[in-house]
């Protein structure tokens, strides 16, 4: 008995406990006072206001298309919208990011907000739409604009001539530029002094990359997302960072060992909302609430809010015939910024830019609610019923696997051989963007049922198999002894042969339903609603919202307190089907028992 008067624990929960209990007095030892508001995914408003570089006000053409930017647009009212070609007749389906504040993101309330997002809103209702939008991948987003998996793909992106072969694009709302951001200290002092040999981090998929590959003739390393080519920066395993601008001034905090030493641009690419290049209504009726929300001053109170600098010199949003948005005078307001800013702090040691990137305790206490009420019940979800395709699913396999026919063997080996041989990733992708438009109409185009169905289909491959082993294991002399006591085959197999095996691959069962566990994070390529979010995706997008790793690990806490009481136990029923075997006391003779167990197991 221990000292509260209950049982005395075993050695593993005691070990659990111990380690449970010290990362989270840790996090409130190491974290210190509760850390301030550190949102990212907010209104800065104008007072945050930067100047722009001053590359950008010498040279002309930042962010001009105007081989792409139309004379003018229709008149809002002569615009049908039962004609726009919408998945959802009266709402826009729209994919975005949560991860790229202050153009698009994820607030607290787990509301998809930023600059990009909140216009789009704007322009919608003018037409008289209802918008629902999407997390999904950067990497994945244009195809799945192009296949019309969303209608619109509303995430900063440059209409680059590139991707304009892939989708179509409406008028210019922003443009954008480059910074280059290095540790102090460092060498670089351009895009000039970048060479083979430095590890140089850009976010896959971007203009950025491109810029890197294309122009300068490097090869640089890909993150997916921002908050850990940041993240990596900081902590100095990569050497330099390519980054979008507005996204670099936003993430960037005072203290942080980084700095931005040089900028530049693309000229001729302005940012816009990607649309299916056949989509031409829905194409012109954007363009028209553009225009519209420039005109009733808009564009301009959001631009303020979110992304406050001055334009480029001859750069305006919207058509052609727009209105000139009237905005604050921001350079001035930039410097009397600059003015007016403290001195720099000091530059933090090693231990002390981990201890806050990963045990913020006040961060802990933001994630775990969201982490319990969105991410775990979703996770749970995901898992269980792809668990329970898989196990249905992998039975059929397993006894079409051991049939004499070969119309039953070959069709199962070559699932198996499929599914077990592509990544998990891209049969993800390859389920949703293939047979979702086919079944759309079941599915009401939401992916979740078809993430489920993935993770199903891909489990079945691997427990087929282990059922498969197990059973194939089971002494032949079980069987026989069944059908000489009058059974027949289907009834020999299905209560003596098959529990039998079962029970003794059942932790390797057990490591694949955790293997479901962490791999229903890759459903997030599919692009789900806030609500559907899972645990990984929850705390992904609290890391884009602070720029700090915390939540990230909060989410790693839930992932453990699933998997290690699983793991124990699975170990602690299969110990006592052990020692139950072992302890029979009747008088079966020895070798009775070890065939009833099968070969070695006595």
């Amino acid at each position: 008995m221990n000292s509260c008067g209950g049982p005395r624990p075993k050695r593993g929960a005691k070990l659990f406990g111990l380690a449970t209990t010290i990362v989270i007095v840790c996090g409130m030892v190491l974290a210190g006072p509760a850390a301030a508001d550190r949102n990212q995914c907010a209104p800065g408003g104008p007072e945050r206001a930067t100047a722009l570089p001053k590359d950008l006000t010498t040279i002309g053409g930042v962010g001009r298309d105007d081989d792409h930017t139309t004379p003018s647009v229709e008149p809002l009212g002569s615009i049908n919208v039962d004609a726009l070609g919408l998945s959802s007749p009266g709402v826009l389906s729209v994919g975005t990011l949560s991860d790229a504040p202050p153009s698009i993101c994820v607030d607290p309330a787990g509301t998809f907000s930023g600059f990009d997002n909140q216009l789009l809103t704007a322009m919608a209702e003018k037409l008289g739409l209802r918008v629902r939008f999407a997390s999904t991948d950067f990497s994945a987003l244009l195809a799945e604009v192009a296949s019309r998996r969303f209608d619109v793909g509303s995430a900063s992106v440059k209409a680059t001539t590139a991707r304009r072969h892939t989708v179509g694009f409406t008028n210019g709302y922003d443009f954008g530029y480059y910074a280059l951001i290095v540790p102090p200290g460092s060498p670089i002092d351009g895009f000039d002094d970048l060479a083979e040999g430095q590890r140089i981090g850009v976010v896959q998929g971007t203009v950025e990359e491109s810029y890197v590959v294309d122009t300068l003739h490097l090869q640089p390393v890909k993150y997916p997302g921002f908050s850990t080519v940041y993240a990596s920066l900081k902590t100095h395993q990569i050497d330099a960072w390519v980054a979008p601008a507005a996204l670099a001034a936003r993430v960037m905090h005072p203290g942080d060992p980084a700095v931005v030493v040089a900028n530049e641009f693309s000229p001729g690419d302005f940012v816009a909302y990607a649309v299916a290049k056949e989509n031409t209504p829905l194409i012109a009726a954007l363009n028209a609430a553009l225009d519209a929300v420039i005109a009733d001053g808009t564009w301009a109170r959001l631009y303020s809010d979110w992304v406050p600098r001055p334009l480029p010199p001859g750069w305006k949003p919207g058509s052609r015939a727009a209105p000139v948005p009237h905005l604050p005078d921001f350079a001035a307001i930039a410097a009397s910024n600059h003015h007016q800013s403290e001195r720099p702090p000091a530059p933090k040691s090693t231990l002390a830019q981990l201890r806050d990137q990963f045990l913020d305790w006040d961060l802990y206490k933001q994630a775990i609610p969201a982490l319990l009420m969105t991410g775990l019940p979703n996770t749970l979800i995901l898992t269980n019923s792809a668990l329970v395709i898989g196990l249905v699913l992998g039975m059929v396999l397993a006894m079409a696997g051991m049939s004499h026919s070969w119309w039953l063997r070959w069709p199962a080996r070559i699932y198996t051989d499929i599914f077990r041989g592509l990544p998990e990733v891209v049969i993800i992708l390859i389920i949703g963007m293939g047979i979702g438009p086919l079944v759309g109409g079941l599915t009401h185009n939401n992916p979740y049922p078809l993430g489920i169905a993935a993770l199903g289909l891909m489990a079945a491959a691997y427990i087929g198999e282990i059922l498969r082993s197990g059973i194939q294991s089971v002494d032949s002399g079980q069987l026989e002894a069944s059908r000489a006591l009058g059974f027949s085959y289907p009834d020999a197999m299905r209560l003596v042969v098959v529990p039998q095996g079962i029970r003794r691959v059942l932790p390797a069962l057990v490591n694949q339903a955790i293997a479901l566990l962490k791999g229903s994070a890759l459903v997030y390529f599919l692009g789900l609603v806030a609500q559907e979010r899972e645990l990984f995706q929850v705390g992904r997008d609290l890391n884009a919202q602070t720029g700090n790793l915390s939540p990230l690990v909060a989410a790693g806490l839930f992932y453990l307190l699933l998997t290690v009481p699983l793991t124990h136990l699975v170990n602690y029923i299969d110990t006592r089907l052990r020692s139950g075997s072992n302890t029979d006391d009747t008088d079966e003779p020895a070798a009775m028992v070890t065939s009833t167990l099968g070969p070695g197991m006595t």
